[in-house]
Order: C-alpha cells, then structure tokens, then sequence
C-alpha cells in the first residue's frame, strides 16, 4: 500500500523544487516513486540487492543484463517508517530518503559503505535522465567518493594501475580494453552496473559517476562484504565457471600462424620428440576458405581427420579460431544477410570492417553476425557443428575478434536483435560465447572451453576465457599484465592469460627479447591458463599468405630454451594444484590468481600491492619484471608465515623480502607449510 514519505518532510529547501515520494512495498520490495520516477530495491541473493530506477513509468523486465533470470530466496524485511524507506537483506541495509537519495549501510553497525550523491544542490540530483529519443536516455548514476577508498575490478585494461581509484574508463569493448562493470571496493562492497550500454565510469575524488550514453533504466547490483565474500555473492547471481578441464590446465603451443597442416603436426610431434609436457596446439585464422565460411581450406588442410587423430594419440588438444565476421565471399553470406541475421546499421551498407580475403587483391567489406539473435546463434552454431565438430570431433574454439572488431567503432551506428548498439553493445563477446556453449552443451559435451578476446559480465557462465588481446613485447607491457590480471579476476573472470612474451612482434634471436620471453614464459606457468603465442620478427603483411617467425620453446636458443623447459614442466607438476583451484572457480566463484587482500583483507598494506600476487589459497608468485634483475623485493601479507619454494627459508609475514631472482627463477613462496612440488 502507498504511505507518503512523511507528513512534513525534511528536505533542502536549496532545492528547486523539493520532491516529497511516496514508499511501498511490492513482492518484497521497497519501492519509491516521485516526479514521474520510479525506484525498486528488492533482495537479490544474500547480502545483496538489485537497484533499478526508471523515468516515465514503471520499472521494465527484461532487458538486457547480466544478472541471471531467477533472484537467489533472500528473506529480507522492509519498513517505511519516519519519512524512510528500509530494506535489510542479511548484511546489507538499503535506506531511501524522502526524497529517493539512496544510503547502503552495514547491518551490524550502520556504517555507510556507498551512498548517492547529488550533482548539485539546485538540480540535478544523484540520477540523472537526459532524453535521447524514442523513450531512452542518457542516464547518469552518482555516488559520493571517500578518501580512503580503493577500487578494483572493472575488466581488463592496459593502464596498468591495480586500484583504479582516480582513473576514467570507458565502458566499452577493444581489443586488449575489456570493460566489464564490476567494482570492488576497499569500503566492503561489491558492485554491478547491470548494463550492457557504451558508457563510461568515472573514479574521481570528487564523486563516482556510472553513465550509460543510451539505455532505458538505471540497473545495478550491489553486495556487502570483503571482496572474497563478494566474488562469491557475485558469482552466484552471474553465473559460475564451469570445471575446467583438466587438458586445458596444460600447456596451449601457438603461434601467428601456422599456415598449413604440415607445418602444425611438425610442432606437435616435435615436442613429443623432445618429451616436452603439451596439452593443446591453435589452429590460428585463414585456415579457412573464405571468412565466415567456417570450414578448413582443403589444400593447405587437406586430411583434418587425420590430423586430429594423430593430436590425439600424441595427447594434444586442437583449438580452433573461429572469428564472427563474414566476407560477401562466404557461402554463408546471403543466408545471413537476407535472413537478417548480422548486426543491422543505422545508416550506409550492412557492413562493419574490412578485412582481407581469399582470391581477392584488396580488403573486402565484412560484416558481423548478431549473437544476440538467438536464431543467428542456432544457424552459426549449426555450421560450426557441421564442418568442425561433426567430422572431427573438434570442440575448443578460440573466438577472436569478438569486440566486435569494428572500424570503425561506431557502435551508435548498429542495431542488434536486443536493441541499440549505444544500448546492448558491450553485451555482444558473452553472446558470441553463449553460442558455443549452448551449442557444444546441447549435443551432451560436458567440457566446454572458448578463448576470448573479450567478454563482459557472466561470461564466464559460458565457458569463456580472456586472453589480454594483442600487446607489446616488452617489460613495461608484461608489468602491466599483473594489473589487468588481478582487476579481471575481481570482475568475475577465473579464466585468464596473456599471449605469453607478447604479441606484437619480439625477435627470437636478439639476446633481450629473450630475457622478457623467459620472464614472461615464468609468469605464463603461474597464470589460470598458460599459452604462448605472438606475431614474432620476421613478421608479413596482413593477408592469407601471412606467417610470423618462430615461436616454439626451441626457438629462443640454449639457455633460454632449457629454462622453458623447466617451467613447462614445473606447470605439469602443478597441474593438480591448478585444478584444485579451479574447482574453487567453479564451486565458489573465487579467482584463481588472486590480489593479496583477497586473502588478507586485515593487512593494510596488501591493498597496494600490485607487483605480485596469489596462485590460489597457498602460492604467492612475485615476477620479475625489469631487465637485467637478478633479485626481487616481495611484500609477504601479514597473519601467515611465507617458505621460499626455492630455498626453503621461511620468512614471517608483513613485510618485505628480498630474495635471489637468476635468469632461472622467478621468486615463489609458500604459505603456512603448504607442500606443493615447485623444486624438482
């Protein structure tokens, strides 16, 4: 039933024109309306609760997001009482103001953990609506900032800050940029901006702002509690990971690319020849005939069967790249253009980018299908069945450019299946993995992995993996994985890795190359996945014909070589470990490499640490990642006791260690006496 806020209601009178709202509960709810908007707060899994705020009517179902369909059973209780509207789930209290400001407090003391925030005293307020057209708006969202706050999440960027306090971030998808909403805070919350819209969040001092350029209502998830609490609150209304399987918690050998047939089995046998631990080998793009057709070129691939047998008695695993983008060479083009089923424009041709072709000269215009159209996903999937996993039995897919990769990257100027693309855009690289995994799922395949060059929230419901995108060769560029590593783990992520010694070209045979390829190929065996990969000097043109230069583990010469192959075995003798992990992954949704407070939330001094991190519960990986090191200073959190894997000196915690760090080692350390076989 509706009761007035209050009978003489305590508002600014700095205000324009204050606005006095009317509270009700609904189902559980708390609702507020007033000045035609209407705002829903109901529990939403324990500890937490879902925000939606809309101008011009009720609160719409529906819509593009990524929370889950069905809401966790949360007993939760509302009161309006003296002006206020309360809603207390758990851990997390929710008060609304007479006049619709919104406070998130702890239950158990009251302390304010976020609040709304307004623009102005005068006008606007924390929400802000500005009118685009046809019912949509560019919405804006503020809450108060704090000095002490810390922030974390939010996808994978290459700025290379772990807190991301004080930073702008565009809220949108690129290559090695990957914006997915999810904010952990130092302050004990965790947050989601439930929408998939172009937009941007800005972390300033002076106040947080989420914006959406163009969407129909304000959305987001909140949770109480440290960031291990809310990765698992998180998770379990996003969805989890599955298991990993255990094929994929091995060695991935890659490389741009390998052009044929022949030239593959030759790597695959050739680390079987050198006894070498591999668990999966890529077959990388123009592979197929033409774009979009989604099949093998006969004559630079002339016997897959064949092939894959072979991979398989050799106990490797073949991954191979399947892109969204469809040349007007493809088979599959008309079908998808007269069935509608690519991503629609606003204005000019349907077509996104361009891009070369088989027997064609110059780029030709291709488009993209709609992965939000559950019939395009059916009909992508289908092809896919047909000439990949029918015959040959293939079911890993590496799923690049699934930004989409526009050019340019007007996403103002699409239209999906699920609405606009200021709209729906950042939604598009989890649909594309929806494909693969409703697709594998449905024909009873129970280890469904993709790799992904981007993702957005529940991604990882789908089995989806990230990679980092295509990045630089250097040391500056590995330093920065750490951050993008950590920050995508606290967006929900388990499932990460970079190209590993980067991808943008590194000379195998310069001397300096190779120490980043060693140190980097030491933190690619301490990643959720490990996968080498890179377009490697001597480089080519962009086209069918091109290849990069060697990128095998024998590749990089005597000594950095034997130093590969030790860690590529000291990843085999982790295996067990890395799926134990894993399985927390899927069980409870906790990241496999984890920042240092998410285990030590208590040590101040762990928030800051953004050099190192933890390999699961028991192992904190420190890289070394500057030239010419051959020690390393690493912080050790505070409350446990810290063994050098490699010397078996133990250290208490809660402060720093320097320890030796030669060519061969990367500096690990193991937690209260666990026992895990890093020293042969």
């Amino acid at each position: 039933m509706n009761q007035p806020a209050e009978t003489q209601p305590q508002v600014s009178l700095a205000q324009s024109s204050p606005t006095v709202g009317t509270f009700r509960e609904r189902d559980g709810a708390l609702e507020w309306s007033g000045r035609q908007e209407t705002l829903r707060i109901e529990p939403w899994g324990p500890d937490a609760v879902r925000v939606r705020a809309r101008l011009g009517g009720p609160v719409l179902e529906g819509l593009p997001g990524a929370l889950l369909d069905e809401a966790p059973a949360t007993a939760a209780t509302v009161k309006t009482e003296d002006g206020r509207g309360r809603l207390t789930v758990g851990a997390l209290t929710v008060e609304v103001s007479a006049e619709g400001l919104i406070r998130f407090l702890r239950t158990e003391d009251s302390a304010e953990i976020l609040a709304e925030d307004r623009a102005h005293f005068w006008w606007p307020g924390s929400r802000l609506y500005t009118a685009v057209g046809n019912g949509h708006h560019r919405l804006e969202q503020r809450f108060a900032a704090y000095d002490d706050e810390k922030l974390y999440g939010l996808g994978q960027h290459q700025h290379g800050r772990l807190d991301q306090k004080g930073l702008v971030l565009d809220l949108i998808q690129r290559n090695a940029e990957v914006g997915i909403p999810v904010l952990s805070s130092s302050r004990g919350y965790t947050l989601l901006w439930n929408n998939p819209a172009i937009g941007r969040v800005e972390l300033a001092h002076n106040g947080t702002r989420w914006v959406a350029d163009s969407a129909r209502q304000i959305d987001y998830w909140i949770t109480a509690g440290d960031p291990a609490d809310g990765q698992r609150r998180y998770s379990a209304v996003t969805g989890r990971s599955p298991m990993l399987p255990e094929w994929a918690a091995g060695f991935w050998q890659c490389k741009l690319r390998y052009r044929t047939q022949d030239e593959l089995m030759a790597v695959a046998r050739e680390y079987k020849r050198r006894g070498l631990p591999i668990s999966a080998i890529v077959c990388d793009f123009f592979h197929w005939t033409h774009l979009g057709d989604w099949k093998f070129d006969p004559k630079e691939w002339p016997d897959p069967a064949a092939m894959v047998r072979e991979l398989e008695e050799l106990g490797i695993k073949l991954v191979v790249s399947v892109w969204p983008s469809v040349s007007p060479l493809s088979e599959n083009h008309p079908v998808l253009e007269q069935r509608g089923w690519f991503i629609g424009t606003q204005y000019g041709p349907m077509a996104h980018a361009d891009w070369p072709d088989k027997e064609v000269a110059s780029t030709v215009q291709v488009a993209f299908y709609d992965a939000t159209n559950p019939e395009a996903r059916e009909f992508v999937w289908s092809k896919v069945k047909e000439n990949y996993l029918d015959p040959y039995g293939i079911t890993a897919f590496w799923l690049d450019a699934c930004e989409p990769e526009l050019k340019p990257g007007f996403q103002e100027n699409l239209r999906y299946w699920a609405g606009p693309g200021l709209e729906v855009g950042n939604a598009y690289p989890a649909e594309n993995a929806r494909t693969f995994y409703e697709g594998l799922a449905a024909t009873g395949e129970e280890e469904i992995v993709t790799l992904n060059r981007s993702a957005w929230a529940g991604s990882q419901r789908y089995g989806a993996a990230l990679w980092s995108g295509d990045i630089g060769t250097d040391f500056p560029t590995l330093r920065r994985q750490i951050a993008a590593g950590l920050n995508t783990a606290l967006s929900g992520i388990p499932w990460w890795n970079t190209d590993i010694g980067g991808f943008h070209g590194g000379d195998p045979d310069d001397p300096a190359y190779r120490e980043v390829m060693v140190r980097w190929f030491q933190f690619g065996a301490l990643s959720p996945l490990m996968r080498l990969h890179g377009f490697r000097d001597p480089g080519m043109p962009l086209g069918p014909e091109m290849t990069g230069g060697p990128n095998e583990v024998w590749s990089y010469g005597e000594e950095a070589g034997a130093i590969m192959e030790r860690y590529l075995r000291l990843r085999e003798r982790l295996k067990p470990y890395v799926l134990d992990v894993m399985r927390a992954a899927h069980e409870e949704g906790l990241p496999v490499m984890r920042p240092l407070f998410l285990e030590f939330p208590d040590d101040p001094a762990a928030w800051s640490v953004d050099d190192s991190y933890l390999f699961g519960p028991d192992l904190l990986v420190a890289p070394v990642l500057t030239a010419g090191a051959t020690a390393r200073t690493a912080y050790l959190p505070a409350g446990a006791a810290w063994t050098d894997a490699w010397t078996g000196e133990t250290y208490e915690g809660g402060r720093s260690v320097t320890v030796d760090a030669p060519l061969d080692r990367i500096p690990l350390f193991l937690r209260d006496g666990a026992r895990l076989p890093v020293a042969e």
